[in-house]
């Protein structure tokens, strides 16, 4: 069996060398089947949940919604799958680029799709649609867009063992700046700050973060809240270390005080400043992914076996890193990054021997639809007020979703209207694939 270093080494060469796949279709399939559960094929288990209420889906439904923090549900893997594949595909398409044009050239694509990409994402959070500072500069598209621009400057300057000194720097360097870098001793949610403020006397500001349907004080210009909740923020003078509570660590209390415009959380983001630094590492998991498949040194059995290894492996480290730096998407924690770069690894593992192994393909193929403009129908249904689920109810809404729900099973006029959403979801991008229309950045 090949050693990891010889297997992760491009100029790698033996005897009678397979060819070199130069797409993989596995690849493309997993792409697909993570971006299947936010089409709606999530909306779908919620249904069928709501419909029978038992165990199974009950299990199905929960591990389809986020962990409210701490902790790891199906669904909080479906950002870094994402990005962990953005880092398999570039290994392929750089690695191409840099033979036929140069590295020159690789760079100019890098430059050029990480910038479009994020130029899309702001597109995503809404654009100009509102006057600043309802604005989101960061979000999913946007940290994709980072993640791969860094991750693929890095790829075309560095070799695969800098790679992988880089990515334990990058994850080693993350938890010692939220473990060891002091932070003032305040929580920043709103109930926190209301509570704080009604101690200090400002009844304005505890009135407005005590009220559920205020608007986000991020987004408003010169807001009493905001500049309210600043003040009791730079009057704490108490600091403490190692915190990875909601609005209470570094990455959170550096989004509120320098990060412009509209704040998913009020007061911090989700997709912040020091937490899109480890998603470069997400990223460069899928980059060593992507050496190894794309190896003519081992086997495709060997391969397998390589990412399922490290992927077990990788999440294992996390959950034991878990005891310490709790394993947390929000901010994106190091253990974050090896739990859901594991769990990626054995995904690419099993869909790999699968689809270009066994040679399993048909069962794949909508997947496929999918992946090929992943881009294309994620921008779709953000544009479709609603999904396809607001579509699906102009064919099997009003009365004949009440005839169902009333007539038939309670709930399955809401299973029919998420099946009916994620079958145009289907159509669309079967449509596209028939008629070889690709979004390429």
């Amino acid at each position: 069996m090949a050693t990891l270093a010889q297997s992760l080494t491009p100029e790698s060469a033996v005897r009678e060398a397979p060819i070199v796949r130069q797409r993989l279709m596995s690849v493309d399939a997993l792409r697909g089947f993570d971006m299947f559960w936010i089409l709606g094929a999530d909306s779908l288990v919620a249904a069928l949940h709501r419909m029978s209420q038992t165990g199974p889906t009950r299990v199905l439904a929960t591990q389809l919604e986020h962990a409210e923090w701490a902790g790891f549900h199906f669904y909080d893997l479906i950002f870094p799958l994402f990005i962990f594949i953005a880092g398999v595909s570039l290994v392929f398409s750089l690695t191409k680029t840099i033979e036929q044009a140069g590295r020159a050239e690789a760079l100019k694509r890098v430059f050029r799709r990480g910038i479009l990409l994020f130029l899309i994402g702001i597109f995503y959070s809404g654009g100009f649609s509102h006057p600043w500072p309802d604005m989101r500069l960061m979000g999913v598209l946007n940290r994709i867009a980072l993640a791969y621009l860094f991750a693929g400057l890095l790829f075309c300057f560095f070799k695969p063992r800098a790679l992988v000194a880089i990515c334990a720097g990058i994850l080693l360097g993350y938890w010692a700046l939220l473990t060891l870098v002091p932070i003032r001793d305040i929580q920043l949610t709103k109930t926190n700050i209301a509570r704080l403020a009604r101690e200090a006397g400002d009844l304005e500001t505890a009135t407005y973060f005590e009220d559920s349907s205020s608007t986000n004080a991020s987004t408003i210009k010169n807001s009493p809240a905001w500049a309210g909740a600043q003040q009791l923020y730079y009057a704490t003078t108490k600091t403490v270390k190692a915190e990875y509570g909601p609005g209470h660590n570094l990455a959170d209390h550096t989004d509120f005080q320098y990060l412009p415009g509209k704040k998913y959380d009020v007061f911090y983001d989700p997709e912040g400043i020091w937490s899109t630094i480890p998603a470069v590492a997400t990223c460069l998991l899928g980059v060593f992914a992507g050496l190894l498949l794309k190896s003519q040194s081992v086997e495709d059995k060997q391969k397998v076996l390589w990412l399922i290894c490290f992927g077990v492996s990788a999440a294992a480290a996390g959950w034991l890193w878990n005891f310490q730096f709790p394993v947390v998407k929000k901010i994106w924690t190091s253990s974050f990054v090896l739990v859901a770069g594991g769990y990626s690894a054995v995904l690419l593992g099993a869909f790999f021997l699968i689809v270009d192994v066994w040679q399993r393909q048909s069962w794949c193929q909508p997947f496929v639809w999918i992946g090929m403009n992943s881009i294309t129908i994620y921008v779709a249904k953000n544009l479709i007020t609603g999904g396809f689920r607001t579509v699906a109810g102009r064919f099997v809404g009003g009365d004949i979703k009440a005839f169902f729900d009333n007539r038939v099973a309670a709930g399955l006029g809401d299973l029919i209207l998420a099946f009916v959403g994620l079958a145009l979801a289907f159509w669309l991008v079967h449509f596209l694939y028939r008629r070889k229309i690709f979004l390429r950045l």
